[in-house]
């Protein structure tokens, strides 16, 4: 039999050391290169040297590709779908021990001589002997690691099921990667005739309190969406401040109704989101002057489980409706002490409306002349883009002012969910035993994985237009954004999420539990692939 490269947890640990080596933080060179490291390693493998075709780069974008590898059993048309993404974030929190940041065993033994300069637990896990510590360790080197562990296993003893090993960039930002693969997937299960029966993450297990020693799998991944406003005032001299009305002032009142707000927080299988939080509030300008503030923007963090963009889009209209309202009372009180009188309302309209009152008021090609001037902005990302977009449309449409435009900006994650699905159950118990017959390893089924994962863009099940509401208020869509939806429906298979166990994922103090991750979890999810091939095995048999 062939001699296995990855089939022992030191092989593993050492692969794991060798890819983390591979800078891939997002929106680097590093990250640009690392598909092509990642191929290279994959075509050592004997299968891929027999199979090249098997073996792809496909372009996401920015230069960037992922990586599919596909081990195709000839009797076999069920599929496991093994998903992980190989950019990371940056290392400037490692200070001087930066240039160690992506060499985990030099790091480890580093921090030994700084241990008192580590918050208490991390300082306890080190001397504990039992992490690795480095950037990309946990969050998710070592999830491909495992998968192409399981890859070359499967290769060399011939499981009598497929597997895709599918690897992706960009995981940290916007998702492009896993968007740009959904059409390759779809394109790999018509080309040989493929049964998708598993989507499969590997993305870590995070501790749901300090001290926290369970174990998680996850049958689902929760949801991430971004409201955002821009605040259109009345510009004025800071001498004649009543003669205005500031985009702050404006802000104020939505962005304190906004954060922390419950209605928008929900709750499921007894699992609750986190309350949502503003992510960005800025001023418009480029320079200082003594005119108001009159052009500002908000972003805002939403986590979903059943809601989908359209419910959110008309909870966030009734939020901004009641903050407007207050906003208007306020000012209109503050004039009447003035004695002066009010430049106006603030109304609440959504991007979409603004954008048909620019088209009806100027032309379709006008409104698109200022999208592709926007996008020409290189420095600009999808969130700056989309609201200099709404705000160059606004300025030319001062009739609607002043007011609060509603708007999406870049990226969306919809929840997904199988904690009903049979097989998910099944994979879940057989964890579950496996991992306290053999290891005494306390194993608990977490329904929405909190960390945001690319499981979000398979099974993709709304089947309401919360999607076109998406698309209508995302100023950028389909030129430097858009989520195939349609296509989405078309990859379905339950999902599930098992991985290493590790903490504190974009810290300096990130961190891979030794055992968990080349042991116990290679071990599990070895074990559970050949259960479901196995079952295969007898339902073809049983029909055959």
């Amino acid at each position: 039999m062939t001699q296995l490269r990855w089939g022992t947890p030191d092989a593993l640990r050492r692969l794991l050391c060798e890819v983390v080596s591979w800078k891939s933080m997002t929106l680097t060179e590093g990250e640009r290169e690392f598909s092509f490291k990642v191929t290279a390693k994959l075509k050592e493998l004997t299968y891929f040297r027999e199979n090249p075709d098997h073996l792809g780069l496909h372009d996401a974008d920015l230069g960037r590709r992922f990586v599919t590898a596909l081990y195709k059993h000839p009797d076999a048309t069920e599929t496991i779908v093994l998903i992980s993404h190989f950019d990371t974030v940056n290392t400037e929190e490692y200070g001087d021990l930066q240039e160690y940041a992506h060499l985990p065993e030099e790091l480890t033994k580093l921090l030994h001589s700084r241990a008192d300069e580590l918050p208490e637990e991390a300082r306890q896990d080190l001397l504990s002997g039992e992490f690795l510590f480095g950037r990309g360790t946990m969050d998710m080197k070592m999830g491909l690691v495992m998968h192409m562990g399981l890859l070359e296993k499967a290769t060399v003893e011939r499981w009598p099921i497929n597997l895709i090993l599918l690897t992706v960039p960009d995981e940290e930002v916007n998702s492009s990667g896993m968007r740009a693969a959904v059409q390759k997937l779809l394109e790999l299960k018509e080309k040989h005739q493929l049964t998708y029966k598993l989507f499969l993450n590997g993305e870590p297990v995070f501790t749901q309190e300090p001290g926290d020693r369970n174990y998680y799998v996850y049958s689902g991944s929760i949801g991430k969406i971004m409201p955002a406003a821009l605040f259109y005032g009345k510009e004025t001299h800071v001498g004649e401040p009543l003669s205005g009305i500031t985009a702050p002032y404006i802000a104020s009142f939505l962005t304190q109704r906004m954060e922390w707000n419950t209605a928008l927080q929900e709750s499921e299988k007894g699992e609750q989101t986190p309350l949502p939080v503003t992510l960005q509030q800025k001023d418009l300008r480029l320079e200082y002057s003594a005119q108001t503030p009159y052009r500002s923007a908000a972003l805002y963090n939403v986590f979903l489980m059943k809601r989908n963009a359209g419910e959110i889009m008309d909870i966030f209209e009734k939020v901004a409706l009641k903050a407007a309202h207050i906003c208007n009372e306020a000012y209109k009180e503050i004039c009447s002490e003035q004695n002066v009188s009010p430049v106006g309302e603030v109304r609440v309209l959504r991007y979409e409306e603004l954008e048909k009152h620019a088209i009806r008021k100027f032309g379709a090609a006008f409104v698109a002349g200022i999208k592709d001037y926007v996008q020409k902005k290189a420095e600009w990302d999808d969130r700056e883009k989309s609201i200099r977009i709404a705000d160059a449309l606004i300025i030319k449409c001062q009739e609607l002012t002043p007011a609060i435009v509603l708007l999406y900006a870049p990226p969306y994650y919809p929840a997904v969910n199988s904690s009903e699905d049979e097989l998910v159950a099944e994979c879940i118990e057989y964890v579950k035993q496996q991992g306290f017959e053999k290891f005494g390893l306390p194993v608990n089924q977490v329904h929405y994985f909190n960390g945001i994962s690319d499981l979000s863009y398979v099974n993709y099940q709304d089947a309401g237009d919360g999607w076109i509401v998406f698309k209508e208020n995302t100023p950028v869509w389909c030129s430097s954004y858009s989520i195939p939806f349609d296509e989405m429906t078309k990859l379905q298979a339950p999902v599930l999420n098992v991985g290493p166990f590790g903490k504190d994922a974009h810290k300096r103090t990130e961190r891979l539990h030794i055992k968990s991750a080349f042991e116990e979890v290679p071990a599990l999810v070895e074990g559970m692939v050949k259960m479901l091939a196995k079952k295969h095995l007898m339902v073809s048999g049983a029909t055959s």
